[in-house]
């Protein structure tokens, strides 16, 4: 008899969050570690970085510093794991590659885990989930973890001073959750999963209302609600809803995007964006939704608004050769891929065509 008993890692082991939260995080940072090893990447948030570790051991830890040298990959993630022998948890602080990249050596190592998030571009600091790349920058696998993080610090004052390009990336992979699970879940009979679903549509509809003030005026309410939707609220959905709440197209079309070394200076969300918009146009005319091609005409201008991608001319990919597309297509199509949760076939021809056609308008119903 199958068993019914299911395994997920829902959330952070304990969250902190709000003006002044790492200062909040002193005592749980010193009952977690004694000598933690500090992760980091980005040049832009080195200052803020130093700070981090110069407050580390005025507490009296033993802190190590690295940086990736790469995107979250095995040749790093190797590196890393011999710097790292001394040390007794993993801090990472910074973007979604460099919290995917802490959460992914600490399981290995098998070390707490403590996550900062310089930015609101992906909810990487809540899940237990990691993306690998090859050392050029392309999607390779997800890695599914153990557990969340031991404390995930989410300071506002330290996503208020992430580029608002990067909130205006985290608003689009935060909403794909919607449009990806709406149509990979809604059928599902679990409850959790259909609860899930239904916080998706919830954020959903608040990230619409809130995102052009957020991303105009960090002081505003608005902000805050949308700097903790994508950070926070987004990665609980994937907690509750587990491997049965999935991503579909818009994760396959970025996975595809990452194959071009052209795409490579777009961000996760900026491709993710996209790809929810090559999403609609498949479930239009391949499955003949007349809802989703309503959701396209919808959805197109909000992201325009944020200055994120909404054809292959904004990728820079306005002189990429057909060879180099077909190769984006048939990553994305490829055995396995999150594309084919849709409930319908899709070839690469199919999806190559919707690339295209994303300069087309939708037809408006007569």
């Amino acid at each position: 008899m199958e068993s019914s008993i299911s395994s997920q890692a829902i959330a952070p082991g304990t969250l902190l969050r709000g003006q002044g939260a790492w200062g909040e995080a002193f005592p749980r940072l010193k009952q977690l570690c004694q000598r933690p090893f500090v992760l980091g990447r980005s040049r832009a948030t080195q200052v803020l970085r130093d700070q981090l570790s110069s407050d580390l051991e005025g507490l009296g830890l033993t802190v190590t510093t690295a940086n990736l040298r790469f995107d979250c990959c095995e040749l790093d993630l190797q590196r890393l794991a011999v710097e790292a022998q001394s040390c007794d948890a993993i801090l990472a602080a910074g973007g979604g590659k460099v919290l995917d990249a802490g959460k992914l050596l600490a399981h290995r190592l098998k070390l707490p885990c403590i996550t900062v998030p310089l930015s609101a571009s992906t909810c990487a600091g809540w899940t237990a989930l990691a993306n690998l790349y090859t050392p050029d920058g392309a999607f390779e696998s997800d890695v599914v973890l153990d557990r969340c993080p031991d404390l995930l610090v989410f300071d506002h004052a330290f996503v208020r001073q992430a580029p608002p390009r990067t909130l205006a990336s985290g608003i689009a992979d935060a909403l794909a959750k919607w449009y990806e699970s709406s149509v990979s879940s809604a059928n599902s009979s679990d409850g959790l999963v259909q609860q899930a679903v239904q916080m998706a549509r919830v954020l959903r509809d608040q990230l619409l209302l809130d995102s052009p003030m957020a991303v105009e005026d960090s002081t505003s309410a608005a902000w805050e609600r949308t700097v903790e939707a994508c950070g926070l609220t987004a990665g609980v959905m994937g907690g509750l809803g587990g491997a049965r709440c999935r991503t579909v197209a818009a994760h396959a079309v970025h996975n595809g995007l990452t194959q071009l070394p052209a795409c490579h200076h777009v961000l996760h969300g900026e491709k993710v964006g996209f790809g929810i918009l090559v999403q609609l146009r498949l479930e239009e005319r391949l499955g003949n939704n007349r809802l989703a091609a309503q959701a396209h005409r919808q959805l197109k201008p909000v992201l325009e608004s944020l200055g994120l991608p909404v054809c292959l001319d904004d990728l820079g990919l306005a002189d990429a050769s057909s060879g180099d597309l077909q190769a984006v297509c048939e990553f994305a199509c490829q055995d396995g891929s999150d594309l084919h949760h849709l409930p319908f076939t899709v070839t690469p021809a199919a999806l190559l065509d919707a690339l295209v056609g994303l300069a087309e308008r939708s037809p408006v119903p007569s």
